[in-house]
């Protein structure tokens, strides 16, 4: 995470479908967390999935590394920011921590992409959304 100004936070609760087998958060609902707290940190800066400005985005990559487990009822905080950004794509990066203790549970990135649903083809990243996401370009 060295080098990501977190330019957003929020809070998720773990529910009863986040927990696998284990009793713990499994990693595919870890991914399903990540992308509420993607679609919140879109639209606390007036975006949407479909819309970053005149464009859409998409999920080119996913990577989570777990530090510690997160149970049914644990409040988590997530903060986001960019990083890597260039002229269609960028990384967001995710630190994901228990609210109580503070304790790391996870940290990801989804690298994301630009992309024009009316022209079905990849997009530059709009100014706008680089302004207002603090976004600097690598």
């Amino acid at each position: 995470m060295e080098g990501v100004e977190f330019v957003f936070r929020t809070e998720l609760d773990v529910r009863i479908t986040d927990i696998n087998y284990g009793r713990h958060v499994g990693n595919d609902a870890m991914l399903g967390l990540l992308h509420e707290a993607r679609l919140r940190f879109l639209a606390n800066f007036g975006f949407s999935e479909e819309d970053i400005g005149g464009v859409g985005m998409l999920m080119g990559d996913a990577v989570m590394q777990f530090k510690a487990v997160a149970f049914r009822g644990d409040r988590l905080i997530v903060e986001m920011g960019l990083k890597d950004v260039e002229r269609r794509t960028y990384d967001l990066m995710y630190r994901v921590m228990r609210q109580g203790d503070g304790v790391v549970v996870a940290l990801a990135k989804t690298g994301m992409v630009a992309f024009d649903y009316a022209k079905n083809r990849l997009a530059d990243l709009p100014e706008i959304f680089l302004g207002k996401t603090g976004a600097q370009k690598a």
